[in-house]
């Protein structure tokens, strides 16, 4: 499956930052992470610090799966609205999830403080735009139920936004809490870390086939090598769709553009991931060298061959969706993009075990929000790990 398509503006600015060998004998652990991406680097980061020992592995480099093309938005808001959520699941369980990624965003933060890692990492407000008058309406109802639970936001009418950001829409939601990252440079720091320390990363390495019938599971390669260990953690992403038998999420392909650098933009737009309700949704964010990202523009269609036509009308019509919200703004394409895209029934991630398998553990981030589900699935790794029930394990279960 190719989870890009080429130019990802991340990959152009920083290059392979670490390249590893290909495994080529077989070999033990006693966890083996399978995918290279930024779930599997916080998820071993996790594992390494809680004194495991760990081997990654990734069938492509490291990071160059949908961690490339990313826009690296992190936000509590699940692509579910709380209102619609509390519908599924109770209001009660959907606050908790909210609250859990406000709690993820801030944890990512302490993460990034500890390692002193240089990844474009900032806190920033998030700014939820009515599109349209219908949709203010229930995004008015939406502001309710988050304040009800005390999520740090705020209404802004329509001329407010106006005033403060420049920008053209029927309402909005201020939430206080929202961060922007180059998760591509930042899994592959983290990984590195962890190389220091005595993890043993292969890239390069293909599955051929799991099996975790026996006592200690194990992977197959294609090389015809195997790997065996006592647990297994599949990071895999939009893949792992592939690998189980139930049908956790639906695939699209979704696109983004980023602006040259020294773009003028209102300063308060500096300090804010911007997204809206549209279907499907806009979102727009700073990037840390002075340039604008857009994304959006979802397609369901399948494209093994990702044409330079369809990327190339794609960003068209991101910029002029840009310009409706943004009249004054002078958006000069420098570079666009596309990658694979997933959305579950509920907008939670699976995070877990699978009755598919044995002594394997699933850590799989779905929706705009998948790098946050990925901080959460730290915790909840090493809770299973141990035997533990964590608070989130019943939402983000399969089966469900």
């Amino acid at each position: 499956m190719r989870l890009r398509t080429f130019e990802s503006f991340w990959l152009v600015k920083n290059g392979i930052i670490y390249s590893y060998p290909s495994l080529q004998s077989d070999s033990k652990t006693e966890i083996l992470v399978i995918g290279g991406g930024i779930t599997g680097a916080l998820i071993s980061h996790a594992l390494m610090e809680a004194g495991h020992q760990v081997m990654l592995i990734d069938r492509r480099d490291i990071a160059m799966g949908s961690s490339s093309a990313t826009t690296s938005m992190l936000q509590y808001e699940i692509d579910v609205p709380m209102y619609r959520l509390s519908e599924m699941i109770g209001e009660e369980a959907a606050s908790i999830c909210y609250q859990a990624g406000i709690e993820a965003i801030l944890e990512m933060k302490k993460l990034i403080e500890n390692t002193k890692i240089d990844c474009g990492f900032e806190m920033k407000e998030s700014l939820y735009l009515a599109h349209s008058k219908k949709a203010s309406v229930w995004l008015k109802r939406e502001f309710e139920i988050r304040n009800k639970y005390k999520l740090g936001v705020k209404w802004l009418s329509a001329s407010e936004v106006k005033a403060k950001y420049g920008l053209i829409c029927h309402g909005a939601i201020l939430s206080e809490v929202a961060a922007s990252v180059d998760a591509y440079r930042l899994a592959h720091e983290l990984i590195q870390l962890n190389v220091k320390r005595g993890m043993k990363v292969y890239d390069q390495t293909d599955i051929d086939q799991i099996e975790t019938s026996g006592k200690n599971p194990r992977v197959i390669l294609k090389t015809g090598h195997s790997i065996e260990a006592k647990k297994i953690v599949c990071c895999t992403g939009f893949e792992s769709t592939k690998l189980l038998k139930e049908k956790i999420a639906d695939l699209f392909y979704t696109y983004a553009t980023v602006s040259e650098q020294g773009i003028k933009l209102n300063k308060n737009i500096q300090n804010t991931l911007i997204w809206n309700t549209g279907d499907p949704y806009l979102y727009m964010r700073t990037t840390d060298d002075g340039r604008f990202l857009i994304g959006g523009e979802d397609s369901s269609v399948n494209l093994q061959f990702f044409q330079q036509k369809i990327k190339e009308r794609k960003a068209e019509k991101l910029v002029n969706k840009l310009e409706e919200i943004m009249p004054e703004v002078n958006f000069i394409e420098d570079f666009s993009w596309g990658g694979t895209f997933g959305t579950t029934k509920d907008g939670l991630p699976y995070i877990g075990k699978s009755p598919e398998f044995e002594n394997t553990l699933f850590v799989l981030g779905f929706g705009g929000n998948g790098i946050t589900f990925s901080v959460q699935g730290m915790e909840m790794i090493k809770n299973f790990l141990q035997g533990k029930v964590h608070k989130l394990a019943e939402y983000y279960r399969f089966g469900r």
